[in-house]
């Protein structure tokens, strides 16, 4: 079913249409945090680590996937808003066909690159192999994982938060249940943790883009539509290639991170990627607010029912400072518990403790990030990628530059400190750009 998000009470719709996504990514993290948790307690630390050093390379691809995501998923909200359903499916089609290609050349890329990347990083040498089987097979399935996204993106554009949502219940359990099936009774080990979300985000694309080509036949529309259009591409390619941009650059930065905290030995990246993890689930969970008011912004940006989106911004803040508190207070408050969830019992001491150094140090900033990323969402569902570019680019460059600056002071601890400081900084900025188009907003209202 589709859902027009530019009528009822914003509360209320912004709320039903958001719910569906956070519980997504509740289940849509257990695909990381099954691999790291299964890794850490059934095949060791030392796989615990491997797993963690490959994931900024991982970023790396995700990146591509979810700007294609932001790129299909604002310009389709703007024409379903605007009720032009025709272009609409010519949209869906083209985001689809464009992200097979680019898909497929990214994967042969990617494993192909996988060795000279994974030295790039300084991996430690006895978490090497691991790390690069790890890295290969999931670039394998980056193809799917691709699909997939496009899908969801076009989904919630139609106003749908729910479909997405079964097939990541679906697949996440699958994942899971894979992961312990391949790893603790065929003995495979990272490749078995590997493969898991190879088999499970696969399955997962397909289902996703079959539903989807059912439900675009559902649209009201009589006359025949092109399957492709270069016009819309670059429509999309205009909202995309920003948010690819920044994307790859944060996952680039995050690399540069990763090298930094290679050079402290591989107990310190056991304990990073633990507490990296559950960093990412709140984070992610945080992105689903911001996701869904860039997509209740787009839909109105499109019907020029400009009033409802300061309503809209309004009230996913209070959803998502809500939501940061939480988190924040769980782990500051069972940090320790969390990170052991990964660990085996005899896990060296040094491995828990940085990681609930990490913790302590970002939680209490949750609500800052969170504020950003809503204020982040209605700059992207009005097509202002330029100025959620510069606040982005702004959190990245401070978060490196300070990291490489406090490590030699305060060792790892000083690299934990640059996340604080650069997601202040952007929310700042962010909130700074948010007023100024509010203001551009309310002139077209008047």
């Amino acid at each position: 079913m589709t859902y027009d998000l530019t009528k009822g009470k914003v509360n209320r719709v912004l709320l039903k249409f958001t719910i569906p996504l956070f519980i997504s990514v509740i289940f849509q993290q257990m695909y990381s945090m099954a691999d790291s948790l299964i890794a850490g307690r059934f095949v060791g630390e030392d796989a615990l680590a491997a797993v963690g050093a490959s994931y900024p390379i991982t970023n790396i691809f995700n990146a591509v996937a979810i700007g294609c995501n932001v790129g299909c998923s604002v310009v389709i909200s703007q024409l379903f808003g605007a009720k032009d359903y025709k272009r609409v499916k010519t949209a869906a089609s083209t985001s689809l066909i464009f992200c097979l290609v680019l898909g497929g050349v990214l994967t042969a890329l990617g494993i192909a690159l996988t060795p000279a990347l994974m030295r790039a990083i300084d991996t430690p040498e006895n978490i090497f192999n691991e790390s690069a089987l790890y890295l290969a097979i999931y670039v394998g399935g980056f193809t799917f994982l691709f699909i997939y996204n496009i899908a969801n993106g076009i989904f919630n554009s139609l106003g749908d938060s729910k479909t997405s949502l079964y097939f990541l219940i679906f697949s996440s359990v699958f994942n899971v249940v894979l992961d312990y099936v391949l790893v603790v009774f065929f003995n495979m080990g990272v490749g078995g943790v590997a493969w898991a979300t190879f088999i499970a985000q696969g399955i997962a694309g397909v289902l996703s883009v079959i539903t989807l080509l059912k439900r675009l036949k559902t649209l009201p529309v009589t006359e025949k539509t092109e399957m492709f259009s270069f016009e819309l591409l670059k429509r999309i390619a205009r909202i995309s290639i920003p948010s690819v941009l920044q994307q790859s650059f944060v996952s680039v930065g995050n690399v540069f991170i990763q090298k930094l905290i290679n050079g402290f030995g591989s107990y310190v990246v056991a304990g990073f990627a633990a507490a990296f993890k559950l960093n990412m689930f709140t984070i992610n969970a945080l992105c689903t607010i911001g996701n869904g008011v860039s997509s209740f912004t787009a839909q109105n940006y499109g019907a020029k029912k400009y009033n409802r989106i300061k309503e809209g911004m309004k009230w996913g803040s209070v959803f998502s400072i809500i939501a940061g508190c939480i988190f924040a207070v769980t782990y500051l408050a069972f940090n320790e518990q969390l990170l052991r969830l990964f660990m085996e019992k005899s896990v060296n001491e040094e491995t828990v403790v940085s990681g609930m150094a990490f913790l302590k140090t970002v939680s209490p900033f949750f609500c800052f990030i969170g504020l950003k990323l809503v204020f982040d969402g209605v700059l992207k569902g009005t097509g202002s990628m330029k100025l959620f570019m510069v606040v982005t680019f702004t959190d990245l460059i401070l978060r490196v530059i300070l990291a490489f600056v406090f490590a030699p002071i305060w060792g790892y601890e000083g690299i934990w400190c640059s996340w604080p400081v650069g997601w202040t900084t952007a929310t700042v900025l962010s909130l700074i750009f948010y007023k100024g188009l509010s203001k551009k907003l309310k002139e077209k209202t008047e």
